[in-house]
């Protein structure tokens, strides 16, 4: 079963800057195989979309909110995938999630296709 396990997650003022990153594990295939995503969940809302890369190409597709402030990117010879958060704000504050599904079945945007995800970590941006 692919692990994934999440980190840097904290606290930051609104306007700078936090990355997370995701170091997957127990991998059936190479990890250039995976297409990797970010989600995030706020209080009470439900869980949304932030960014997703694919495997072999490194193409990427952002949420409209985050596009030009989030940069998604990956290294395989790590394992490792990363979200670069920049000029962040109140609204960004979340449980940040990284997913994991084999590229071939392209989970795009699409929560319920992502088979792995890992436990989540906090950000938090105050005013």
């Amino acid at each position: 079963q692919v692990r994934l396990v999440e980190s840097g997650g904290g606290l930051v003022q609104a306007g700078g800057s936090l990355s997370v990153s995701c170091i997957a594990s127990r991998l059936t295939f190479a990890f250039s195989r995976y297409d990797m995503g970010w989600f995030r969940q706020a209080p009470g809302k439900e869980r949304e979309f932030v960014a997703a890369i694919r495997g072999s190409t490194s193409t990427t597709v952002y949420k409209d909110s985050v596009k030009g402030r989030f940069t998604i990117s990956r290294d395989n010879s790590k394992n490792t995938v990363y979200l670069q958060m920049n000029n962040l704000i109140p609204e960004d504050t979340a449980v940040y999630y990284c997913a994991a599904q084999e590229t071939w079945r392209r989970p795009g945007t699409d929560q319920k296709q992502y088979a792995y995800w890992g436990q989540g970590t906090q950000v938090t941006v105050h005013s």
